[in-house]
């Protein structure tokens, strides 16, 4: 399926590795023009070459804590416009809302709400100026289902949430459109830290702990990061444009209500 975004710009946040890399490669095996963003340059920069030789386009590198200012100019400086704009950052750690200081909950929320916040802020008025736009943020299953060790997520990410579900429908007469993808348990290397909290928390081994995992999901497996990217690439689509403000799940069915 030709998505019609060849040539576009885009900027893929915390895209050395895991689901924001499977983003990246999916948008440049599409023929876009890739840049991506991390803190380590080494991961980084392997990372591109594994998307070059894929895609057999250029990919742009960024080497900055986009959680700043320094690296959220440096980042946006990079590419002559965005027409795609993946938000995306590390969750916060796992634990017990009563061991969380004021400053815990504030790195929290600047990674995973205002951050992505501020990148839309200062991308969308050019991209309704082209008439054309895509906004991923990469959130979590938790908006929907909230995690119970994983508070500060929990948090930050439905603020965001909430904030996205009215700006997008502001800007969606121009062409422009703001989704967020809710992954649940990937094959990434998140996930081996999850089964470890786990496996402490209940007493258990890490292989136990995999396995009450793998029995909540009704698809039976983890999500690899390709189907993911997949999804993501979709949503970019010239002819996604009447997509938008929607909080796709991508959880092998895991979440049980009627309406996703």
């Amino acid at each position: 399926m030709n998505l019609e975004i060849a040539g576009r710009h885009a900027l893929v946040c915390a895209a050395s590795k895991g689901l924001g890399k499977a983003c990246a490669m999916a948008l440049a095996l599409e023929g876009v023009n890739v840049t991506i963003n991390a803190r380590n340059r080494e991961a980084l920069e392997s990372a591109a070459f594994e998307i070059q030789q894929a895609a057999g386009i250029p990919v742009n590198t960024v080497a900055c804590d986009i959680t700043t200012r320094d690296g959220q100019d440096a980042a946006l400086a990079t590419l002559p416009v965005i027409d795609i704009l993946v938000t995306n950052a590390g969750g916060p750690p796992p634990g017990d809302f009563r061991d969380w200081s004021r400053e815990d909950w504030i790195a929290g929320l600047d990674a995973n709400m205002l951050t992505p916040i501020e990148l839309i802020r200062r991308t969308i008025d050019g991209m309704i100026e082209r008439n054309f736009g895509r906004i991923v943020n990469i959130t979590s299953s938790a908006v929907k289902a909230p995690i119970p060790f994983l508070g500060l997520s929990n948090g930050a990410r439905t603020g965001l949430t909430g904030f996205v579900a009215g700006l997008a429908r502001q800007v969606a007469r121009h062409n422009v459109t703001i989704n967020s993808l809710l992954p649940g348990p990937h094959a990434t290397d998140r996930l081996p830290a999850a089964q470890k909290y786990l496996a402490r928390q209940y007493g258990s081994d890490v292989e136990a702990a995999a396995r009450a995992m793998l029995e909540l999901i009704p698809a039976g497996r983890f999500g690899s990061p390709e189907e993911f990217g997949l999804t993501c690439a979709f949503l970019c689509a010239a002819s996604s444009g009447y997509i938008t403000g929607q909080n796709l799940l991508l959880d092998g069915g895991s979440y049980a209500g009627t309406f996703g």
